[in-house]
């Protein structure tokens, strides 16, 4: 029973710091799996919930919905919510959509891109500008802020551009109902875009 409980918290701490993945945590990984059902029993007492995806290789823990019952006081948020740009929100959905082509190639697990195509992908939805090179560097601020939520994983190498891996947990935050408003979201961006830009031309122009 001591050794259990030892085990849990040696899940749970890691838990609470982030995500845990199968690749490079294999022996956590798998103590996950077999205490899966006790982890979630001792985490429920915080108000957390556990995602599992075991073909994705993926856990992470997630604020328990609140009860609509008045009666009801709710538990402090031990998981922050972290409010994104919309800039940020529809790279991770262009990301995402990018996922899901390269999973029905089938080819490979692993989606790498390297830095110019992540900066393609956005650059083509932004309204044309003298700077360009302004540009890319908010795009490049972009790409960090999704690294830093762990969306994005920066692959070392020894020369050549910049790589990332497009890491899968990014499915459970981008989901098949998220792509489906993609359009319109789309579409949205692109109006905000064209009255940024209208509002510049207006304050050049006085």
């Amino acid at each position: 029973m001591e050794e259990e409980a030892a085990t849990l918290s040696t899940l749970v701490i890691p838990l609470l710091k982030g995500v845990i993945y199968r690749e490079g945590n294999e022996r956590l990984w798998g103590d996950l799996l077999n205490l899966h059902p006790q982890a979630r029993d001792y985490i429920s007492v915080l108000g957390l919930e556990l995602v599992l995806d075991e073909a994705e290789g993926y856990a992470f823990l997630k604020s328990r919905p609140e009860s609509d019952d008045p009666g009801v006081t709710p538990l402090p948020r031990l998981i922050a919510r972290r409010p994104l740009s919309f800039p940020v929100s529809l790279l991770l959905a262009l990301l995402r959509k990018k996922l899901a082509e390269f999973d029905a190639g089938g080819e490979d697990t692993r989606l790498v891109l390297s830095r110019e195509e992540i900066v393609e992908l956005l650059r083509v939805f932004l309204p044309d500008s003298s700077n360009e090179t302004r540009i890319v560097d908010q795009i490049e601020n972009h790409i960090n802020k999704i690294v830093e939520l762990g969306f994005l994983r920066r692959l070392k190498t020894s020369s050549g551009p910049a790589s990332f891996e497009v890491r899968r947990i990014l499915k459970a935050f981008v989901d098949a109902h998220w792509l489906a408003d993609f359009d319109q979201r789309l579409a949205d961006y692109q109006a905000q875009c064209s009255g940024v830009e209208g509002r510049t031309e207006d304050t050049a122009n006085d």
